[in-house]
């Protein structure tokens, strides 16, 4: 079972874990916490044991744009030097805010105190109906099956969140999935640390 403190979130403070590399591995791993020079990420993204290697290319990207940190969780699908992943149209600094973990209790040891929220299908809180704050992790599972019971009866119940869906619906994109709760999360934050619009905003032309 996972610790929880008093709001029902994972908040203990283990010591950092130590990552297995893979020998010969061509991105770069455990670089720089944030790859826009951040002290601290603004959110952790952990994809437990993902299948697909353009989804995890998508997450990559999206991390490194808003300045999250991004979790794999062994055994993975692919190498992280596949081609497919590549074809994401990836550039070498967007994998600097990812690291690669044996299992998710490293994982969970590795990101230290934070509040955890689990992504899944079922009976779960609204993903827009949360507060959320920075430094939150946020776990998704699977491509095919999601997080197996085991994992999911490690966390409180609380900390469960689900996008709504019509009827008769499985699942979401994994990708697409990140991106619509991360971005809720980020828009609560007041987009933390995200570039100044308004001049682009400005600078638009108008339609007479």
């Amino acid at each position: 079972m996972v610790p929880f403190g008093k709001d029902g979130h994972f908040t203990t403070q283990p010591p950092a874990a130590k990552v297995s590399v893979p020998a010969g591995l061509s991105v770069a791993l455990n670089g720089p916490i944030s790859s826009f020079g951040q002290d601290q990420p603004v959110f952790h993204i952990v994809l437990f044991q993902p299948e697909i290697p353009p989804n995890t290319g998508n997450v990559i990207r999206l991390c490194a744009n808003i300045g999250a940190m991004l979790h794999l969780v062994r055994p993975l699908g692919f190498e992280l030097d596949d081609a497919r992943l590549r074809r994401a149209g990836l550039d070498y600094h967007e994998f600097a805010a990812l690291r690669v973990h044996d299992d998710l209790p490293a994982c969970i040891e590795a990101i230290g105190s934070t509040r955890w929220w689990v992504v899944e299908t079922g009976a779960a809180t609204r993903f827009d109906r949360v507060a959320y704050r920075e430094g939150d992790t946020f776990l998704f599972g699977r491509e095919t099956s999601g997080l197996p019971p085991e994992v999911l009866a490690g966390f409180d119940a609380a900390s469960r969140i689900a996008l709504p869906m019509r009827g008769g619906q499985r699942s979401l994109n994994l990708s697409n999935a990140v991106a619509v709760t991360v971005f809720e999360a980020w828009r609560q934050c007041g987009y933390a640390g995200s570039a100044d619009l308004s001049s682009s905003v400005d600078a638009m032309p108008t339609r007479g």
